[in-house]
């Protein structure tokens, strides 16, 4: 394994370290409130970051993510390509692709992806017209960066109950009524995270089909991956904070960073920290080179749910009581920190998944 960034991931990463670091400022993250920031969109967008995906790879990706996270930046990155521009440039037609690859690139185009963390669906039924198109009906109660979405990929049973299938339904042309559905199928949900969440409704929402059946498992082995890459970024981010505020907070004449229990506090959120980047590179690396990655994925999605978790809190924690503040800073590391948790999946969630996964490899393998 080499995780050494090539020239073409490292200039990507500068550049986005550079955007980021910019213009996710504490005040523009303030005035975005559960948005997204559009002018940081914009300017990523015009920088050509989305598009550099398909060329730098999933560990590309990770890297690009980790600066995301280290600012908490309030822009649908991640989403738009885990569940938009990676699966139709792998997964998509010749036409699929030609018609919303541009879009996904240029930022015109948002998706999100309506998968919960055991690719268990919600969708009720998913059929075939007259005319070979899908139909979807089905709900989900909350979808992150749904309101900024123009497209959700979804997970549906097909109609022989045994195969799952990847859908894309435009959530855009359903809202402006469509010919089935003339009900606005986002309604607004607040979640721990400020990611412009939505509870998705579809009542024979008209859709497309990406790819072959076992399209899902891989749509989400790379979202884990992804997701797993934005929590190592937002875990840096508010251990770098704790270490800035308790270098130069001083306490009896000397610093707090100077405390032992201080001092083992950071360093266990540290080693932490490199257990979800480690993971996470892992995973995409295997993915890039085509090698098996599902359970490498699961991997990372655990390192990320229960050390990510621990890592925050630890963040917040060597605050003090600067740490219970609302409006300092940390505490948005810690709500991104507490929504990756969440929506990764709990620790046993994940193990168990990974357990029938590899029980599953050693009986084919038998």
């Amino acid at each position: 394994m080499d995780f050494t960034p090539t020239p073409e991931q490292r200039a990507a990463r500068e550049l986005a370290a550079s955007i980021f670091g910019d213009l996710s400022t504490h005040e523009r993250l303030k005035a975005a409130g559960t948005g997204c920031d559009p002018e940081l969109w914009k300017t990523l967008c015009a920088s050509g970051l989305p598009g550099a995906v398909e060329e730098v790879g999933l560990l590309g990706l990770v890297l690009l993510l980790e600066e995301q996270g280290r600012t908490t930046a309030q822009v649908p990155y991640a989403s738009t390509c885990a569940y938009g521009l990676l699966p139709v440039a792998a997964h998509g037609t010749d036409e699929q692709r030609a018609r919303l690859l541009p879009g996904l690139r240029d930022g015109t185009l948002v998706a999100a992806g309506a998968f919960p963390p055991r690719a268990a669906t919600a969708i009720r039924d998913a059929s075939c017209d007259d005319q070979g198109g899908w139909r979807l009906t089905g709900t989900f109660p909350a979808v992150p960066w749904l309101r900024e979405a123009t497209h959700v990929l979804v997970p549906a049973r097909l109609p022989d109950g045994v195969e799952t299938g990847c859908f894309l339904t435009e959530v855009g042309a359903a809202r402006s009524g469509g010919p089935v559905d003339p009900v606005d199928p986002v309604a607004p949900v607040e979640l721990t995270a400020p990611w412009s969440a939505g509870r998705l409704t579809l009542a024979g929402a008209p859709a497309e089909r990406l790819g072959a059946a076992d399209t899902c498992a891989s749509v989400l082995a790379v979202a884990r991956t992804a997701f797993a890459g934005l929590q190592a970024g937002v875990c840096a981010g508010s251990l770098a904070r704790a270490v800035e505020y308790t270098t130069a907070r001083e306490q009896f004449g000397r610093p707090l960073a100077a405390n032992q229990g201080v001092m083992l506090r950071a360093a266990d959120a540290y080693m932490d920290t490199e257990a979800i980047r480690v993971t996470a590179y892992e995973a995409a690396w295997r993915h890039d080179e085509h090698l098996p990655a599902r359970t490498h994925a699961l991997t990372a999605a655990w390192w990320a749910s229960e050390a990510g978790k621990r890592v925050v809190h630890a963040g917040q924690h060597l605050h003090g009581g600067m740490g219970a503040d609302l409006d300092h800073p940390v505490h948005r590391h810690f709500l991104w920190g507490r929504q990756l948790d969440a929506y990764l999946g709990s620790g046993p969630e994940l193990l168990e998944e990974l357990g029938e996964l590899l029980t599953d490899d050693d009986r084919e393998a038998a």
